[in-house]
């Protein structure tokens, strides 16, 4: 009599089971792969995830990078005359803003003057105006062409101190259309002088 009570449990047990696994499946419902349907409280989740985007060759050179080269650009232009003005047989100050082929000019122009015995007196005033012309990318290297117009003091004297050129009592408009480029890939933010079209 003992083991027909067990056994009667046993079947009592696995009845219970089975009733509570078809009530949880009822309720819970039955999962069999995607089903397309996001449920509502992952979707405000979702709103908030941002999915990086590739930049577009257009997005890298936007209207808040061109502001911000030209403050650069415009440091640049200053230090570049300035440096070219001093008495030295070479660039030194703006060597890092030019490019090699640039950097020779004008250390080849320096030695010219220096050779002559002639010396320079230049006295930066500032600049007028600094506006992009246009920008170009090519391959990974962006171009960017810019017109400056600034204002000097600018002579040139020979050894006797006597002017050759220029006046050292009148201000000089001049007016400069400069290339300068960089790697856009590069981790360096620098720009570099490569070109000068006056």
């Amino acid at each position: 009599m003992n083991y027909s009570f067990e056994y009667i449990d046993i079947i009592l047990l696995a009845m219970i089971a089975g009733f509570i696994f078809l009530r949880l499946r009822g309720i819970l419902g039955k999962r069999t792969g995607f089903e397309g349907k996001t449920p509502a409280q992952f979707k405000e989740v979702l709103k908030n995830i941002k999915v990086e985007q590739p930049l577009k060759s257009n997005d890298i050179f936007d209207t808040a990078a061109q502001e911000e080269f030209l403050k650069g650009a415009k440091i640049a232009y200053e230090t570049i005359i300035t440096d070219f003005s001093d008495n030295d047989n070479k660039i030194t100050t703006c060597r890092p803003l030019l490019n090699g082929q640039i950097y020779s000019q004008f250390n080849e122009a320096l030695k010219q003057r220096s050779s002559r015995g002639h010396f320079a007196e230049i006295t930066f005033i500032g600049i007028n105006s600094a506006e992009i012309k246009e920008h170009k990318k090519i391959g990974n290297i962006l171009n960017v062409t810019v017109d400056f117009i600034a204002e000097v003091i600018t002579c040139i004297r020979d050894k006797e101190k006597k002017i050759v050129s220029g006046d050292p009592e009148k201000i000089k408009k001049i007016y400069d259309t400069w290339v300068f480029s960089r790697d856009t890939t590069s981790a360096n933010p620098n720009w570099q002088l490569v070109n000068t079209l006056t």
